[in-house]
């Protein structure tokens, strides 16, 4: 766990977030998840819901019941706490293809890094990647893994209307996009592979905690896919 950590800061009259660090580490990811993991064996009175990000916990309760003071004595408690197990992941592959009017920011993506097209996606391709948290639409997973040799800051101007399926990349921070939205990111292939599952039991492909990886496939099998 990082120095100065954990922190708990009141958010609001309803929740407390615990605080494990200040950057992106699968370290300190992983301690969040082992605090969520407590929480879902052992969960406080009053409690209400649990919402993991990269470095922090939101633990939201109902006021009514308990407050802030008893929320964080209660997260202390199951810090100090032996640890659940683990536990098991599954491995998800999502496909995804690289033509140039699904790739539309491959080309400059590459003049940025000082890397070919190619070496761009084989970089991309080859890196493991990690469910860290979902963000504000649905099945909007927030992946870590993004290679170094890749990492770009958001664009200046966001590109509107981008469409669903979309790979795009900022940072060390990979997503696949759910809906038809603008965004910032770079725009480095579209995916065939469906996130959003409305007819399973779970609603969403990836959990967190769950490793990816990203296969290419060819536009002939992306049409395919995607016709489904």
């Amino acid at each position: 766990m990082s120095a100065g950590f954990p922190r708990f800061r009141a958010v609001a009259d309803r929740a407390v977030l615990a605080e494990f660090g200040d950057r992106i580490d699968p370290a300190i990811h992983d301690d969040v998840l082992r605090l969520d993991r407590q929480l879902a064996r052992d969960p406080l009175p009053g409690m209400t819901e649990a919402v993991p990000a990269y470095a922090s916990l939101l633990v939201a309760f109902d006021p009514q019941v308990t407050d802030h003071e008893i929320v964080t004595a209660g997260l202390r408690r199951l810090l100090d706490a032996p640890a659940p197990p683990a536990p098991k992941v599954t491995l998800r592959e999502v496909l995804v293809c690289h033509d140039d009017d699904l790739a539309p920011d491959l080309p400059e993506v590459a003049a940025r890094t000082g890397l070919t097209p190619q070496a761009v996606l084989a970089a991309h391709l080859a890196s493991d990647y990690r469910v860290v948290m979902f963000g504000f639409a649905p099945g909007y997973a927030y992946l870590a893994g993004v290679p170094p040799a890749l990492h770009l800051p958001r664009k200046p101007v966001a590109r509107r209307d981008v469409p669903a399926g979309s790979v795009i990349i900022a940072g060390s921070q990979c997503l696949v996009t759910t809906l038809t939205m603008p965004t910032g990111w770079w725009i480095i292939g579209r995916s065939p592979t469906p996130i959003l599952q409305a007819w399973q039991q779970r609603p969403f492909l990836f959990d967190v905690g769950d490793p990816v990886r990203f296969r290419s496939v060819p536009r002939a099998e992306f049409d395919a896919l995607a016709a489904r």
